[in-house]
């Protein structure tokens, strides 16, 4: 595996290899690497609901699967609008870029731009899979004391691609583990967590974890 420079990563994309929605523009051009801008939508994770008992603090399950909960308020900000932060808080951003990777044997690397690590932020990393084609999502959280403003536009993320040593197939990088992959096509409004597969999780659940490993042996 290689880390491709911008030379190759410009080859990829006139060769619609891979897909930027909007197209890139010459501030997100790196050496090695590709930054990625914040779109318009943000994710507030609920604390509390009001039902029949009253306004009580919500649980988050994400192993229950009859217990489904709209867990996140979507925010969507307009044009001239910005996004503030609060101290310690959790959020979740969309990216203004779709991506779609056409080729079998390009992965990339989710990083944080070391100019929003210096603010406070901290972005989470991931991994993109060969054959991705949707929005990300952006984990992201203030570690500072002090409130910090974002804006739809901003360069806070960077992906790193790296050359696999083979390709996959469509169906091949659709799988993942037993299952289709789960955000394949996300939209900007559905970055949300999704449940895994019914079958591991209540093994999960009935810590029947050797029968997990027997049943699903490699």
């Amino acid at each position: 595996m290689s880390t491709l420079t911008k030379k190759e990563i410009i080859n990829l994309i006139k060769e619609e290899k891979i897909k930027f929605e909007p197209e890139l523009d010459q501030f997100q051009i790196q050496p090695n690497s590709i930054d990625l801008r914040v779109g318009w939508n943000f994710y507030i994770p609920k604390t509390w609901e009001y039902n029949d008992k009253g306004r009580v603090a919500l649980n988050v399950n994400y192993l229950a699967f009859n217990e489904k909960k709209d867990n996140y308020k979507i925010i969507r900000l307009k044009e001239g609008q910005y996004f503030e932060i609060l101290p310690e808080e959790f959020i979740i951003i969309s990216t203004l870029e779709k991506i779609s990777f056409k080729s079998g044997d390009i992965m990339a690397t989710l990083l944080a731009r070391s100019s929003v690590v210096r603010r406070g932020l901290a972005i989470e990393s991931g991994s993109i899979d060969s054959r991705y084609e949707g929005f990300l999502m952006l984990p992201v959280k203030n570690n500072t004391n002090q409130v910090i403003r974002i804006y739809p536009g901003e360069r806070v993320c960077q992906l790193i691609f790296s050359q696999l040593a083979s390709s996959l197939s469509e169906e091949e990088a659709s799988i993942h583990g037993v299952s289709k992959a789960k955000y394949l096509e996300s939209t900007p409004y559905g970055l949300e967590a999704r449940s895994d597969s019914e079958e591991e999780i209540e093994l999960i659940k009935n810590g029947d974890i050797g029968d997990l490993k027997n049943k699903y042996k490699v």
